[in-house]
Parts: C-alpha cells; sequence; structure tokens
C-alpha cells in the first residue's frame, strides 16, 4: 500500500495488536500487486534452463499429469507445450489460468 491509507488497529484481550483493518480497495490493489510478482526459486530454474512453464509448475509442486488434468490435455501433449520456448497467446492464456498466474508472469 502506497501512501496514507484509513487503517484500524484490533487488539488482543492481551491489548497489544492483533489484527488490522484496512479498505477492500487497498486489499485488492496489494494483493494484485503481490499476485504479479516472479519468486526468486521461477528465476533460478530459468536461468539454469528450465522454460518458464516448467519453472513455474516446479515451484508450485505440481506434475505434469496434474497441469495436464487441469488443462483436460493428455500429459504428453502437456509435456510439448511445456518445454516449447514459443507457445501460442492461447495456449499461454490457458496454461496461466490453470498455474493460478497471470499471463505476464510467464514473461522471463
Amino acid at each position: 500500500m502506497n501512501g496514507p491509507t484509513n487503517i484500524q488497529v484490533i487488539n488482543g484481550l492481551d491489548g497489544k495488536p492483533a489484527f488490522v483493518v484496512i479498505p477492500y480497495e487497498d486489499y485488492i490493489a496489494e494483493r494484485n500487486v503481490e499476485r504479479e510478482l516472479i519468486p526468486h526459486d521461477v528465476v533460478s530454474r530459468t536461468v539454469d534452463g528450465a522454460t518458464p512453464v516448467r519453472a513455474w509448475r516446479e515451484h508450485l509442486g505440481l506434475t505434469q499429469a496434474e497441469v495436464a488434468k487441469r488443462l483436460g490435455i493428455s500429459q504428453s501433449a502437456y509435456a510439448q507445450q511445456e518445454v516449447s520456448e514459443r507457445l501460442r497467446k492461447v495456449s499461454r492464456e490457458k496454461i496461466a489460468a490453470a498455474l493460478g498466474i497471470t499471463q505476464e508472469q510467464l514473461d522471463l
């Protein structure tokens, strides 16, 4: 959250701060910023030669079969897409959605 915001601090039974309440719009804005970050682990894997799709899948602890099932395709079809350096736009959109990330997070 950049700049001043209207927050409310809720103290616990011990009198120490236990919760902070922020406006919903600020929460959504902060959440969207965090979702678009790329973890160091993903960057490291791509530097080591993995494609961004593979790096994200491994980072998320998913198997090729699990991602393929989310996409409604076979594991071997997904494996071919995962090693591709240039995915079609539609494939990128579907894979990003299956991984729970934004399409931009595949741009490494």
